[in-house]
């Protein structure tokens, strides 16, 4: 059974890879086996990530890049392939929330918001997908959110985007399964990162939101590893078109 989850041999292109709930999928794919690329803006954070990666054991490369621009994917996922060839697994985990009243959102902003949780997404699997089809397998993740089924204060772009991404997760699905390429979507509760620090330096709002869940806590960064695994890896070959919630069960109480 361990060889279903084994990622030897597989290379494994996270965006935002630098930080968060990115940067602990991509520790939890190079500890499976995978060589990682991670995608993100600030090189720093990403030589942070890489280097941690390395110090594991793990084989890890980066590429700066602003997912932001239309224009630059296509280079984007012809970089990707550079360290360790074309990836085969692919990880949508780039985002951005402004966290605005809906009265202050302007086009900026909200196209920020699409082209990070929508465009970028998108256009990142379309220029990857060849490679995977030419081999009869691939692996494509992207990160929903709570949001994808219920709105929360100051965040409309952000759930317009994340409400998206699941139909698209199945547009994906719809397309590319019958090649081998399998599309899902996780969909995170309550983490510590950067996007939700506002919920918790809040400690009273971070308590409530551990009561909401069925487990009685937030989620921790290594929760996110085994639902990672899972669809990167030939154990979940005969899923896809899904959303998981890891959220403690926050969304189903």
């Amino acid at each position: 059974m361990s060889a279903r989850f084994d990622l030897s041999g597989r290379v494994a292109a996270v965006t935002g890879g630098s930080s968060g709930l990115g940067r602990a999928m991509a520790r939890a794919l190079a500890g499976a086996g995978a060589d990682l690329v991670l995608i993100a803006r600030r090189r720093s954070e990403l030589e942070q990530a890489v280097g941690e990666i390395r110090s594991a054991g793990g084989r890890a490369a980066f590429v700066v890049a602003d997912l932001a621009d239309p224009a630059a994917l296509g280079d984007i996922a012809a970089q990707a392939a550079e360290a360790f060839g074309a990836p085969n697994i692919l990880i949508n985990a780039a985002g951005v929330n402004l966290r605005q009243p809906i009265e202050d959102v302007g086009p900026e902003a909200w196209n920020l918001h699409l082209a990070l949780h929508l465009t970028a997404p998108f256009f990142l699997a379309k220029a990857m997908a060849p490679a995977m089809i030419a081999k009869g397998r691939g692996r494509i993740i992207n990160l929903a959110s709570l949001q994808s089924q219920r709105a929360f204060p100051n965040s409309a772009p952000y759930g317009a985007g994340k409400g998206g991404i699941v139909q698209l997760t199945r547009a994906m699905a719809e397309a590319w399964s019958r090649h081998g390429i399998t599309v899902n979507a996780i969909a995170p509760g309550f983490f510590p990162t950067e996007l939700t620090a506002a919920v918790f330096n809040d400690p009273a709002r971070a308590e409530a939101n551990a009561r909401q869940t069925m487990i009685g806590r937030n989620g921790e960064l290594e929760d996110i590893a085994g639902p990672t695994i899972f669809f990167a890896s030939d154990a979940s070959a005969y899923v896809t078109g899904q959303t998981l919630y890891v959220d403690g069960g926050f969304s189903a109480k």
